[in-house]
């Protein structure tokens, strides 16, 4: 199982990045794809997550609004289109995956540090 992020970088504040994950090594369509993000000295925050079989989709309330989780199933690739980026917004940002849907990760890891495969993260920061 492979999870490769790309698209990170520096943005002013009020601007727009589109984050990518290319998954490969499982059936993308069973899977939940989420992303998970971690800042300087604070705990990692679920911020996004896809549950896949159903359609489903999970924000953290910090990013309501303005990020939207999105796939391509003929690409094997999800997305992270973050609007409206804030300072607070930078971090490293992790697609992360399961073979469980996110509201049954979320059960027991509401931060979704539960998930099965994790990427190796791309930057984001806001700042102008």
């Amino acid at each position: 199982v492979q999870l490769v992020e790309s698209g990170g970088g520096l943005v002013n504040p009020g601007g727009s990045l589109r984050l990518s994950c290319a998954v490969s090594g499982f059936t993308f369509d069973h899977y939940a794809i989420g992303w998970v993000r971690q800042a300087p000295g604070k705990e990692r925050e679920g911020v996004s997550c896809l549950s896949r079989k159903d359609g489903s989709t999970y924000y953290a309330d910090s990013v309501k609004g303005r990020f939207t989780v999105s796939s391509d199933n003929a690409k094997n690739t999800a997305y992270l289109q973050m609007n409206i980026l804030k300072a607070e917004d930078t971090a490293v940002y992790y697609c992360v995956a399961d073979p469980f849907p996110c509201h049954v990760v979320r059960a027991t890891s509401p931060n979704l540090d539960g998930m099965s495969f994790w990427g190796k993260g791309t930057q984001v920061t806001v700042s102008s």
